[in-house]
């Protein structure tokens, strides 16, 4: 009796954006290279760094030509060839607003994209997205993390990231932004917890806490 080698196809299926632009708002997804990567909520603590970046970074930029966006959004890194790697930084600067002239969506690299990390997705935003923004010429990408305060700063030059890390005490200056510093002070929170209020149960004669 002869053998029958049996062949399973373990390969992830892939994807485009027209695939992607027909799915649901919720939940949400990136595509990287086709592949389908599911995204978790932020904690509130994520949501706050960004809310505080937003801020800082819309004061600064009001008047001017560049924008900053907050996710969710999409930036289709390679719309022009494959168009199946499309991400959802959380900030992105574009300063090239040619890029938002489907009013969808960024077609290409914006020239800043940031990254809040969190639990899930620390690999990914530091060596994955590292990579394809990177490739895709992404001008100048953070990584921020909530969970050491500190900051990377990845500038490209000669299409290679030179890093500098900053703690929560510095002052970045914002490469592509001419005269923008962030005080990362105004974006981290507090680093002690604040207090749990006290809570005052009733007493008894005896000074014994009355029970039902």
């Amino acid at each position: 009796m002869s053998a029958i080698a049996v062949r399973y196809n373990t390969a992830k299926p892939r994807y485009t954006y027209a695939d992607y632009a027909t799915w649901p708002e919720y939940p949400r997804f990136e595509l990287i290279e086709g592949e389908a990567i599911q995204m978790s909520a932020p904690s509130w603590e994520h949501q706050e760094i960004s809310m505080a970046l937003s801020g800082l970074f819309w004061t600064f930029l009001r008047g001017k030509k560049c924008r900053v966006l907050a996710a969710p959004f999409d930036v289709r890194l390679n719309f022009d060839t494959l168009d199946n790697t499309v991400v959802q930084p959380d900030l992105v600067v574009i300063c090239d607003l040619d890029k938002l002239s489907n009013k969808k969506n960024c077609l290409g690299a914006p020239d800043m994209a940031i990254e809040i990390l969190s639990s899930s997705t620390r690999s990914m935003d530091k060596l994955r997205k590292y990579n394809i923004y990177r490739e895709f010429g992404v001008r100048e990408y953070w990584v921020v993390d909530p969970f050491d305060r500190l900051v990377e700063v990845y500038v490209l030059e000669n299409e290679k990231y030179t890093s500098f890390v900053y703690d929560d005490t510095s002052t970045i200056p914002v490469h592509i932004l001419e005269g923008c510093e962030i005080n990362l002070a105004e974006v981290f929170p507090p680093n002690e917890s604040p207090a749990s209020p006290p809570i005052n149960y009733p007493l008894n004669e005896e000074g014994t806490v009355l029970t039902d």
